[in-house]
């Protein structure tokens, strides 16, 4: 594994940034919703609070018109009776006036022209209302006026008028206000604090992918380090002076295999950045992976050969899988190839194909050092290597390491490209078993006859 290890990468200023826009846009967006909704409510609740109130100075004129009515009736006719009515009908929070056509009040009290002229409005019409501004004590009020024509016998007609301050709903008005401001504040708290966190849950997968960036990167740059480290070094010593042509085709040899390791490594990492970025089509078609896996087997076999290994094909049974041959192929020498490297000379590596109900099987065993079991669980992650005892099991006799980490992570995406499972059984020093269960291929189209 590279050293790229310890604490991950900090996080990119941006990613505050946008965290900071994201929780601004949605307490913002919350604000202007609840401005508009605020608005259609005050609206609302203001058309409602003036339709209850008119509604109140109705009833309280006709009651006056009744009281006064009966009072007449009782009295024979106008006149005191009449201002004792006015005097002795009270309804909180209202002023009562009797007035006849012209506006003027029977108790001779003066009153204001603009319930001078509701009256006469109401004499003509029947009934009238009015809002208008008054002279008091505390400042102008905003008043609201009804007025309402009625009969009494004897005396003609007469106006029966109720006034009302509309600082009743002005106090209405405010406690509201300040009922829905409080709740408002408290909500654009909690939209804020959820919204932050809304944003940090949904930047982690970015957050996630710089970090994962950053150490592939590092990982990468440090694993092709060291192959170009040694080919500079060994042309540096073949240029140092004259030599004879044997040690000169050393050099060229030695710069040869590590070339072909940086090959190898590129063409790793191009496959996982295509595989990272979904660029890498697969061909998906029946195809027999015991054929796929006997081809690869044939290929390993020069390996196991130049390792003293020996390299052992169980009988194999037909098992046919959906997939891509080359992947397969790839993934088949992937496994062979660890099995090899981490088997000492003169080990055993054996590899089989079957058939399950629940698909086909491929099975690579060894005989090798095996792998610690708190190493299992990272042995996908790209560029691990594991433990220093098998890093010093695969280097080869010129100190050059010929792995990098990255073959477990390739053979893992192929397998989960093929809706396959791999399992891993390793114990240390009694080898290793890795198992990729494929699940069953679809029944080819039916040819017919004809």
């Amino acid at each position: 594994m590279s050293t790229n290890e310890g604490r991950p990468a900090a996080l990119p200023r941006s990613l505050d940034q946008l965290r900071l826009r994201l929780t601004a846009w949605y307490v913002g967006t919350f604000f202007a919703i609840l401005t508009l909704l605020g608005i259609g409510m005050f609206a609302t609740i203001t058309k409602r609070f003036d339709r209850d109130l008119d509604a109140s100075l109705v009833v309280a004129a006709r009651e006056l018109a009744r009281v006064a009515r009966e009072r007449a009736d009782a009295g024979g006719g106008p006149g005191a009776a009449l201002i004792d009515s006015v005097r002795d009908l009270t309804i909180p929070d209202r002023t009562l006036v009797l007035t006849d056509t012209a506006g003027r009040a029977l108790d001779g009290r003066a009153i204001d022209r603009h319930l001078t002229a509701l009256a006469k409005a109401a004499a003509r019409a029947g009934a009238a209302d009015r809002a208008f501004r008054a002279a008091a004590a505390g400042g102008d009020r905003l008043l609201r006026a009804h007025a309402e024509r009625f009969d009494v016998r004897g005396g003609g007609r007469l106006i029966a008028v109720a006034v009302a301050d509309e600082i009743e709903l002005e106090d209405r008005y405010a406690s509201l206000i300040a009922a829905f401001g409080a709740a408002a504040l408290a909500a654009l708290v909690l939209v804020a604090v959820g919204g932050w966190l809304l944003a940090r849950q949904s930047t982690a997968p970015v957050e996630r992918a710089v970090a994962h960036m950053r150490r592939f990167m590092a990982d990468a740059a440090h694993e092709l380090r060291t192959p170009l480290t040694v080919v500079r070094s060994r042309a540096d010593v073949a240029l140092q002076r004259s030599r004879d042509p044997a040690e000169y085709a050393a050099a060229l040899a030695g710069i040869s295999r590590e070339t072909e390791r940086l090959g190898h490594i590129v063409d790793d990492l191009l496959t996982l950045a295509r595989a990272d970025a979904g660029e890498r089509p697969i061909e998906r078609r029946r195809v027999f992976l015991d054929d796929v896996t006997l081809d690869a087997a044939e290929a390993a076999r020069a390996i196991a050969d130049r390792k003293a290994v020996r390299l052992e094909v169980d009988e194999f049974e037909e098992a046919p899988v959906n997939g891509d041959a080359a992947l397969l192929r790839q993934l088949v020498i992937i496994l062979l190839d660890n099995a090899i490297k981490f088997t000492p000379a003169h080990g055993l590596v054996r590899v089989s194909v079957g058939s399950t109900p629940a698909g086909a099987e491929l099975t690579v065993s060894d005989t090798g050092i095996g792998i610690d079991p708190a190493q299992l669980a990272h042995v996908y992650e790209r560029f691990y290597r594991g433990d220093p005892a098998r890093t010093r099991q695969e280097s080869r006799a010129d100190g050059a390491s010929e792995g990098v980490g990255l073959g477990l992570s390739i053979a893992r995406w192929i397998a989960d490209e093929h809706g396959a499972t791999i399992r891993i059984e390793s114990q240390p020093g009694h080898g290793t078993r890795v198992a990729v269960q494929f699940p069953a291929a679809l029944a080819p189209p039916a040819v017919s006859s004809s």
